[in-house]
């Protein structure tokens, strides 16, 4: 009888490996939504950064400009986020179909929401282990 790893690295791009880690943070938080898990959770996503961790964003085409951006979603209150998942399982519980993704460092998503007005920030796992990252925490993970 074969005992075959569910969690096989060998197949998963490897900016990927260890974002388990963020979802299993998430997790807890969802269970038990307090100060110290946000913090928790903050921390291992910073350590993923730091570690080089990527995330996976959705992209939609620009035909005008023939470029790409990160596509957006609107949350009630009318802001727009940025999507971005921890791994291909998490962006496949969506409700669109998959369109184009791209994979790209934390750090340099952290710094672009940053840098663009009209975004509130990132939300992570939209539609499982979610968090949503404002501003403020991503500050809080990349200090400027």
């Amino acid at each position: 009888m074969c005992n075959k790893n569910i969690n096989d690295n060998s197949k998963k791009d490897k900016g990927l490996i260890g974002n388990e880690k963020i979802e299993e943070a998430i997790f807890d938080l969802q269970k038990n939504p307090n100060e110290e898990e946000l913090a928790h959770t903050l921390t291992v996503i910073r350590h993923r950064m730091k570690d080089g961790g990527q995330f996976i964003v959705d992209v939609e085409p620009q035909p005008a400009s023939a470029q790409m951006s990160l596509k957006t979603i609107t949350t009630p209150d009318g802001a727009l986020w940025w999507m971005a998942f921890t791994s291909f399982e998490e962006e496949l519980k969506g409700a669109d179909n998959v369109k184009s993704t791209f994979l790209a460092d934390i750090e340099k998503i952290f710094e672009a929401a940053l840098s663009v007005p009209q975004i509130k920030g990132i939300i992570i796992n939209p539609w499982n282990r979610t968090i949503m990252l404002d501003k403020k925490l991503i500050k809080i993970i990349k200090p400027r």
